[in-house]
């Protein structure tokens, strides 16, 4: 399957119909935010966040599967809490990203604004709210004949945000996003999976289980901070469900393509996943527990 950037998130969320409405104020005090030292060099943690699915992929595909629109998939923003910690408003700023990839597939823009308010909310406790102009993105979004431009400032925003974080000695935070992105958006999938049986979107969830080693390996760098223990253990419950999951590889006939004006000679590759029903049914069920706890969300 083809991987994007996880940085494409922004650009999902923000092309759909945006505003804002009133709202109360979420507070945090960053002196819960533990710092460490990432054990992982910037080059590393760029390549894993490279090769994670865009939320945008997945809804894609459910898309395309004609299957019809439900809120019964999305978290609810409005549940959001105004006392919760750092790291879950980054664990919750990710997933509500994902849920808008959903919504923007669907053309839902009118529910969307409530999902991009509180973004914009836990973007701003979080000390991040800077990086997003949301007047010009609303702009850019009510007018589709300039998405290019759209495109080039949400990836940005979402580029500053992240290297602010890291900057400030917060990239634990930028983990625990990029964790809600990914729990989100299989959740997302594995529901639909519920009701739809399709080998591609099989496929897709058996895939994660490269996405999840990656994940650990970026939070793991983090295990000596409690507040993260959670997520680390969480993850730690959903790979010993994922190793039940064999992917091989087939290597294809080298191809040669044209790139910069020069003839290059690639290797295409080819993957298979191999996964029973009932490791589906596993994966599906935790997915969902673990989605849940998370986002404060009763069964």
């Amino acid at each position: 399957m083809r991987k994007h950037s996880l940085l494409l998130l922004t650009a999902i969320f923000l092309l759909a119909s945006c505003g804002q409405r009133p709202s109360e104020n979420l507070e945090v005090n960053m002196d819960d935010v533990d710092t460490g030292e990432l054990q992982i060099s910037s080059e590393t943690m760029n390549d894993i966040i490279q090769n994670l699915a865009s939320p945008i992929e997945v809804a894609a595909l459910i898309s395309a599967l004609n299957v019809p629109y439900s809120t019964h998939y999305l978290a609810n923003p409005e549940s959001l809490s105004a006392n919760t910690t750092s790291f879950e408003m980054a664990f919750s700023l990710g997933a509500l990203s994902a849920d808008l990839g959903y919504l923007n597939m669907y053309e839902k823009t009118g529910t969307a604004v409530n999902y991009l308010s509180s973004i914009n909310r836990l973007a701003d406790a979080l000390q991040i709210g800077q990086f997003f102009d949301f007047a010009t993105i609303k702009r850019l979004a009510t007018s589709s004949s300039d998405l290019d431009s759209l495109m080039f400032i949400s990836v940005n925003s979402f580029n500053n945000m992240d290297d602010y974080l890291r900057e400030t000695d917060r990239s634990n935070l930028s983990a625990l996003m990029i964790t809600g992105v990914w729990i989100e958006g299989l959740y997302l999938a594995t529901q639909v999976a519920v009701e739809n049986s399709n080998e591609e979107l099989k496929s897709m969830i058996g895939e994660q289980k490269l996405i999840l080693n990656d994940l650990l390996l970026v939070l793991n760098n983090y295990k000596n901070e409690q507040a993260l223990g959670k997520y680390i253990t969480d993850l730690e419950t959903i790979k010993g469900i994922y190793d039940e999951v064999k992917i091989t590889y087939e290597v294809g006939e080298p191809q040669t393509i044209e790139k910069d004006g020069m003839l290059m000679v690639v290797q295409s590759e080819s993957s298979h996943v191999t996964m029973s029903d009932e490791t589906l049914q596993k994966i599906i069920a935790i997915i969902e527990e673990v989605r849940n706890t998370h986002m404060n969300i009763k069964a």
